[in-house]
């Protein structure tokens, strides 16, 4: 098509994708072309401030290496990845809800007996998480794997911190035929997003914070359901309310209990899994 312009451009464009056999792909490729030329038609961006946009999202991918995902970190603080959490994860009555998996999740994580520790150093292990994987109608789901992940005391993962063992504060365990879990870690502490990339400065820019509230995440898997992944929070932190990347739920907020020994605390926490389609 000769001689577009403001007003057939959108049009154009649209036309060259009409030969696309893939149904699904089409109408994502349209809808994003839509909605890219209605931003562009909005907001009519000066030249450099396009190629600043480009070179940022550069500067995104430049960041991302194999510890580290930049890009499922701008989708976090631009609520994208709670938003598609959403969506595909409409609980019914009884369920767990979702929360985002975040950045520094890690394939692989060692396998653990019911009720070992999964800090790996010399931090001292005095929480203890339990509780039971359940179906809709509180089934208990035997084999259900659950892998566990959270930052140290200092409010880092192991992928950011050369200081911690390798897979320190990550751990995988398996129910048995009561659907019951056990393990043991230390009390998770709220922390700040990574603030030294392309999405750090972005949140300085627009005058946010990068604080997200104590939790523990969580990824379950059981046979003939859905997987899970989600968090559980912490009453009483100062950033549940405001947590930088949207992933707080009422009902993931859990209340750490005294176990009766004046030293260590216990969470119990019940996981109920939806049927796969």
């Amino acid at each position: 098509m000769r001689n577009v312009s403001e007003a057939t451009v959108t049009e154009a464009v649209i036309y060259k994708f009409d030969g696309c056999d893939n149904p699904r792909l089409k109408q994502i490729i349209t809808s994003l072309v839509t909605h890219l030329h209605a931003f562009v038609r909005e907001i009519e961006p000066n030249e450099a401030e396009w190629f600043a946009a480009i070179k940022f999202l550069t500067d995104i991918g430049h960041t991302c290496d194999d510890k580290r995902q930049e890009f499922v970190l701008l989708s976090d603080v631009l609520g994208v990845s709670t938003f598609v959490e959403l969506i595909n994860n409409r609980k019914a009555p009884g369920l767990t809800e979702t929360s985002v998996l975040g950045p520094f999740f890690v394939e692989n994580s060692p396998a653990l007996p019911m009720g070992a520790t999964i800090v790996q150093d010399e931090t001292p292990s005095d929480l203890l998480v339990e509780g039971l994987v359940h179906g809709p109608d509180g089934t208990p789901l035997a084999e259900a794997v659950l892998e566990v992940w959270q930052t140290a005391p200092n409010g880092k993962y192991d992928v950011q911190d050369p200081n911690q063992p390798e897979m320190n504060l990550r751990g995988k365990f398996t129910t048995g035929a009561d659907g019951r879990f056990a393990f043991r870690t230390c009390l998770p502490t709220e922390y700040p997003i990574p603030t030294d990339g392309p999405v750090g400065a972005l949140l300085r820019a627009t005058g946010r914070h990068p604080w997200r509230p104590a939790h523990l995440h969580f990824m379950i898997n059981a046979a003939g359901y859905k997987q899970l992944i989600t968090a559980l929070y912490f009453e009483g932190d100062q950033y549940l309310d405001s947590d930088t990347v949207f992933g707080v739920k009422d009902s993931l907020v859990v209340g750490p209990k005294p176990t009766g020994d004046g030293a260590n605390q216990s969470v119990a926490y019940n996981f109920g899994l939806e049927p796969a389609a």
